[in-house]
Order: structure tokens, then C-alpha cells, then sequence
């Protein structure tokens, strides 16, 4: 995409920032993104950038060692992941995508809990990403549901509460930046909840966005694990801002003892050639992770514009994706865009008419706004 479609894509004669930035970035690639894919997935989050040229080179050429298992390129990542956090190699544990690691830890805490015949639950936010939610479930532990509030920030007290009205151990999942509100949980609040928590409470930082947020009174809680927090997970992904989401790539951390107890219950030989090399690109191409970045505010900036000019509310956005209002049934509002080749993301009840959109490149999101004003038009929105 050249810097002239980018004026074309800003509406006129002032161009942002973000969107020189962009331009500058994605014209000293080889990435082809200037094509609409069809139809246009707008609806689970990934990157519409695609991988990193680096990391689909390495795909290709570790093709013929394919018959080999891949531990070097396994240890290799681990290493890497580490020295990117100052962790040591035994903070790290890969998971075939950050659900498996969502779901080792759950399980092994849950283990441990009923070996020592103590009762244990798990409490989410209401809405956030269900898999802790599913996982809990599918081993018969009960799972509290806490809305959140007004303004859709987690509501700690009645999540505080929630665990202290219960006798037993309580997992706290906690989604930061949330899906799908995009919203961030202050380290100022979060840090100073986990450090004085009693000894029955654990906490799931679920970071699958957190490279995306420009808020800066996000922390990641990283800084807790180098602190030596014992109660406290950290997971992550390289499906997001890597582009990897088809690679099942992603990683929990935490003290030795957490990544221990969590490695007993992940599934043996669990991580694959073609992820392990993409992965490892990835993380040795900070100008790829600069031009996703770049991508993803150039098309904030677009959405957020004209969701402004059409007077429809939304979330200020940590993520790549953005949380907004569409005045209207979700479900109408996404079989209509379906109509138009656009898959956009599902209900997230209780909260109603309100829709997450993944951002895709800014091509395909002038697209979107070009359909969104045709349905305001339409009287849809």
C-alpha cells in the first residue's frame, strides 16, 4: 500500500501519524496486503497482516527436516521467550496455543486442590474469554460469573467478594486487556489485589493482547513473577500481534514451581516444527512487530472516526480490536453483515448491543466503514 491510498484512506488532505508511520513501515517490506480477502474475517481477532515474511521463510526451509521432532527449535524458543522477559528458561512453559496453557494450569491447581480434599472454584469477569470458564466446567468445578460495570472495567470488589464468601481455593482468570471490551485492569489496582491476596487465591493473567496496549497504567504482571509472586500465571501468544494464530504457538509464565506444577498436566511433544521456527523469526523481527503495531493503530484511527462522526459509543481500545455500540441486535446486525461478505464477532451477553470488531489492515477497514455507513443509511445502526 502506498502513502497515496493512505491519504485516500484518511478522507483527505491531513493524514495522522499513525498512518505516516504505517505507510513508511509497510514500504520497506514485501508484504502484499492491499487485496481484500473474501469474505472479510473480522471476527476472532487475528492478524489480516499475515506472518511475518521471516517466519514464512523459516517454514519453508526447515520443510525437509520435518521428519525430525523438533526439541532444538522447542529449547531454542524457550530460550528466547526467556531472555525477551529476563526470566530464566524454567519460568517458560510452551503450550500448544495459549488455551492449553490456560487449561494445564486450571486442571493442575484443580488436582491439587482435591488431592488435599479442599473445595475450589473458578471466578471470571462476565463478559471476558470463556475457555477458563469451559475448562473449569468440563472437570465438574462450578464457575462465579461477576459482571462487569457500568463502564465495563472488571468490578474487583464483588470479584473479592465473590472468593471470600467461598470455603476453599478460588482461580481468578483474569483476561488484561479483556476480551472483547478491550478494556484494561490498572496495575495500580491489580498488583496491589494479587500481593495481598490470601494464601487460597491464584490468579490466570491472561496477556493475549497486551503487546497492543498503549494505556500506561497497564504493567504486565510479568513484573509480579520476577518479584517471586508464587500465586500468580502469566499467559501469552503468539496468534495476535505474530500473526501466528493457525501455528498454535503460546506460553505460560511463572515462578519454577508454577511452570512445575502446570508442565504436569501439558500434553507431551506439544509444540510443532513450523510454529517453534515461525515463533523464533518472530520474536528476531522487531520491524515486522513495529508494522503490526503501525497496522493496528492506523486502522483505530480510521474506525474510531467514523464510529465518532456516526454517533455510536466504543471502548477505547488496548487490543486489535475495538468494542462498540451498534444501537440493535447483535445477531441481526452480524447475519446483515455476513450478507456483505463481513464476519464480524458474536454476543458477549450480558452486555447487548454491542459488537467486537477485529481491526483489520486499514484497506479492509475502510471497507467495513464503507458497509457500517450503508447500514446507518439502512436505519441498521
Amino acid at each position: 500500500m502506498q502513502r497515496r491510498q493512505l491519504f485516500q484512506l484518511a478522507g483527505g488532505a491531513v493524514i495522522s501519524t499513525a498512518l505516516f508511520s504505517f505507510a513508511n513501515k509497510i514500504e520497506a517490506t514485501g508484504i502484499k496486503n492491499n487485496v481484500l480477502s473474501t469474505p472479510l474475517k473480522l471476527n476472532f481477532n487475528e492478524n489480516s497482516l499475515g506472518m511475518s515474511p521471516k517466519a514464512k521463510q523459516a517454514i519453508i526451509d526447515r520443510l525437509d527436516i520435518g521428519f525430525r521432532y523438533p526439541d532444538d527449535q522447542r529449547e531454542e524458543l524457550i530460550s528466547l521467550i526467556a531472555k525477551s522477559f529476563s526470566l530464566n528458561k524454567e519460568q517458560v512453559s510452551l503450550g500448544n496455543g495459549s488455551s492449553e496453557n490456560i487449561q494445564a494450569i486450571i486442571q493442575a491447581l484443580v488436582a491439587q486442590a482435591q488431592k488435599s480434599a479442599v473445595p475450589i472454584q473458578v471466578v471470571v469477569p462476565d463478559p471476558t474469554f470463556n475457555y477458563a470458564e469451559i475448562y473449569a466446567e468440563s472437570i465438574g468445578v462450578s464457575v462465579v460469573k461477576v459482571p462487569v460495570m457500568d463502564d465495563f472495567a472488571f468490578d474487583i470488589d464483588k470479584l473479592k467478594q465473590a472468593a471470600e464468601s467461598f470455603k476453599g481455593n478460588t482461580i481468578f482468570y483474569l483476561c488484561n486487556p479483556n476480551n472483547p471490551t478491550a478494556m484494561i485492569t490498572p496495575a495500580t489496582d491489580l498488583f496491589s489485589w494479587i500481593k495481598n491476596a490470601p494464601k487460597n487465591h491464584f490468579f490466570i493473567l491472561d496477556e493475549a493482547y497486551a503487546e497492543f496496549v498503549q494505556n500506561p497504567q497497564f504493567k504486565s504482571g510479568v513484573e509480579l513473577i520476577k518479584q517471586g509472586q508464587t500465586n500468580v500465571a502469566v499467559v501469552r501468544t503468539f496468534s495476535k500481534l505474530y500473526g501466528l494464530a493457525g501455528y498454535r504457538i503460546g506460553y505460560l509464565l511463572g515462578v519454577p514451581e508454577i511452570v512445575k506444577l502446570a508442565e504436569s498436566y501439558m500434553s507431551f511433544d506439544n509444540t510443532n516444527l513450523a510454529g517453534a521456527v515461525a515463533a523464533i523469526a518472530s520474536l528476531n523481527d522487531p520491524k515486522f512487530a513495529q508494522l503490526s503495531l503501525a497496522s493496528i493503530e492506523a486502522s483505530r484511527q480510521i474506525v474510531q472516526k467514523a464510529l465518532t462522526e456516526l454517533g455510536l459509543k466504543f471502548v477505547q481500545s488496548n487490543g486489535n480490536f475495538i468494542f462498540h455500540q451498534i444501537k440493535g441486535d447483535v445477531k441481526t446486525y452480524q447475519q446483515r453483515m455476513k450478507e456483505y461478505d463481513v464476519y464480524v464477532g458474536r454476543a458477549f451477553p450480558p452486555i447487548e448491543s454491542w459488537n467486537r470488531l477485529t481491526l483489520g489492515t486499514p484497506e479492509e477497514m475502510q471497507h467495513f466503514i464503507t458497509i457500517l455507513k450503508l447500514f446507518r443509511e439502512k436505519g441498521w445502526v
